[in-house]
């Protein structure tokens, strides 16, 4: 979404809201389980471990720590038609899908309308932040179910260049093209861009990159094109548009039609001050690429979410990329942690009770039902409940950087599942991340930019190893990728010395690994990828490439664009 500037006169509550949360979080915590276990001891769920008592003891004592496996045959009998107590102690009213691009497979969770309440509170809090610096229930992404809820509407008024009818189209093509109509139309006016994630503007600058003149024309002669079928978009963007303006679309020709994109961002919203994005983990690669088209904006990532909880925001939005730690936010769920330094011998613990600098894994994360919080005359806190999910591993790994004021404050470090391996070694998110990031440099120096990967473990071949697909593209726009060839086999090298000691002690001294291989790939093969995975399920606005493509599909649409294949010529150090 384009925002536009529009005065939060709330910013004091909601900041008091949060020094009130963090201050508290143990007291928070503790009235948080014990309203989780009133409402749902009595699920048929709890029901096998607590026998109907509330007692929060028993509760960590016998309630198993699961993975989404363990709860999902809970959630499609409700999802055909069986009652919500069968996992939930509250009505469920709707149901909403992950995007599945983290762990390959979408998955289905529950919600009620008090989520909606709760993400309103989120955002305003994002702001004031900002500011201070067979059921018959419906199915959809977060993002979408949020989207589509009264709660929505009547808080979006006017904050986005885009009419609501844009924000719920269904088409992704007919969307994003009428998001930059209205953006370009209103650009003295925008003051920033949100995205879920990072790669999504990349994606939405590509897309620019195509239908610039288009809408250029669109602009000029005061009509949207002919294509633009969506009735809720047209007649809406019709009125945006308004009447002829040869000056402006003249003014963006002239900005799109130079040689490099160089500060494009910029160049087409002069008004623009940041960029609100999660650019942590995964996403850290796209930095460099943003930097550019944005003459290095101020990267924001306000706030750490995931399909099953809204977890913390981050008080220091305008600090580095690489330094972004995130606040638990206590009122969104009951949370415990793994110890990771621990190993097999970790015991859970509760929020309040994690120590600083350590990694936890909240794969205890107790995201049993997802609280409300609403403000009374008096500042109590009153828990409303939904969504029902029971000490919960949700998989993610972080780092305890400290403490604002009770509450602790997270660094995201990586997915807890290894995502590729060949032997005996494994290569985690985090590994693979740190290694594009170091590579960017030498891509740097030689004038490209990385716009997209993902890898695979090739068995293929003896010793197996490690292949990786790229998308380039110069920093000139003139489309032509130059490929040095000791360029590509540097940057293979480059990789291999920044994988852990056991990936090079096999690849170097064993020789069980293979040279890793980097295999480029067309420009534009990594939109194709994400429209086949759209056309699967997907939806656009929550997607991300995944870090290891596990699609037979997907690969075929990578090898079909292969262009050239380079190979590390020598072994890592040790």
């Amino acid at each position: 979404g384009i925002k536009r500037f529009k005065p939060n006169m709330n910013l004091n509550s909601e900041l008091k809201a949060l020094e009130e949360l963090s201050s508290n979080a143990k007291q928070i915590q503790e009235d948080m389980l014990e309203e989780i276990l009133r409402s749902s001891a009595n699920t048929e769920y709890l029901r096998r471990f607590l026998h109907g008592s509330s007692d929060k003891e028993l509760f960590k004592k016998n309630v198993p720590v699961v993975t989404y496996e363990d709860v999902k045959p809970y959630m499609e009998r409700v999802a055909n038609g069986e009652p919500s107590d069968v996992i939930s102690g509250e009505p469920i009213t709707q149901f909403f899908i992950s995007s599945g691009t983290s762990g390959g497979k979408q998955k289905i969770y529950l919600l009620n309308n008090k989520y909606f309440q709760k993400r309103i509170f989120i955002e305003n809090l994002r702001n004031s932040i900002l500011s201070k610096t067979p059921s018959g229930l419906t199915v959809a992404p977060v993002i979408t179910s949020f989207l589509m809820s009264d709660y929505f509407k009547n808080w979006s008024s006017k904050r986005y260049t885009s009419p609501d009818q844009v924000l719920l189209c269904c088409d992704n093509k007919q969307s994003t093209y009428c998001h930059f109509l209205c953006s370009l139309v209103q650009r003295e006016e925008v003051v920033s861009i949100f995205v879920p994630f990072a790669c999504s503007l990349i994606d939405a600058i590509k897309f620019l990159e195509i239908h610039w003149k288009e809408l250029c024309n669109n602009i000029r002669s005061g009509r949207v094109s002919e294509w633009i079928t969506d009735l809720g978009c047209r007649d809406s963007v019709s009125k945006v548009l308004g009447v002829r303006n040869a000056e402006l679309a003249d003014k963006i020709e002239r900005e799109c039609g130079q040689t490099s994109w160089e500060g494009i961002i910029t160049r087409l919203w002069p008004n623009i001050k940041f960029i609100q994005s999660v650019v942590t983990g995964q996403m850290s690669q796209c930095i460099p690429i943003l930097e550019f088209y944005s003459s290095k904006l101020p990267l924001v990532s306000l706030n750490y979410s995931a399909s099953e909880t809204l977890f913390g925001v981050n008080v220091n939005p305008l600090c580095k990329p690489q330094d972004v730690s995130y606040t638990c936010v206590p009122n969104t769920s009951y949370f415990e942690f793994f110890p990771v330094d621990e190993g097999n011998n970790a015991q859970v613990v509760d929020l309040v009770d994690v120590k600083a600098p350590s990694v936890v894994e909240p794969g205890s994360v107790c995201f049993n039902i997802i609280s409300q919080l609403i403000l009374s005359n008096t500042n109590n806190f009153q828990l409303l409940l939904f969504l029902g999910l029971y000490r919960y591993r949700m998989g993610d790994i972080l780092q305890v950087t400290g403490f604002y004021n009770k509450t602790p404050q997270f660094r995201f470090v990586r997915r807890k599942d290894t995502v590729i391996s060949v032997h005996i070694e494994k290569t985690t998110e985090e590994d693979i991340v740190n290694a594009v990031n170091r590579v960017t440099t030498v891509l740097e120096s030689a004038g490209l930019m990385l716009m997209g990967f993902t890898c695979i473990s090739d068995m293929s071949t003896f010793p197996g190893h490690y292949v990786f697909y790229w998308e380039l593209k110069p920093k000139n726009f003139d489309g032509i990728v130059k490929l040095d060839n000791n360029v590509m086999v540097k940057c293979c090298c480059v990789m291999e010395e920044s994988f852990n000691i056991l990936y090079r002690r096999h690849r170097r001294k064993y020789g069980t690994i293979g040279p890793l291989e980097i295999r480029v790939t067309q420009q534009g093969t990594f939109y194709s990828l994400m429209e086949y995975f759209i056309s699967q399920g997907a939806f656009a606005h929550q997607y991300k490439t995944p870090l290891c493509i596990n699609s037979p599909q997907g690969l075929a649409i990578l090898e079909d664009r292969v262009i050239s294949q380079f190979f590390s010529e020598k072994s890592p150090p040790r």
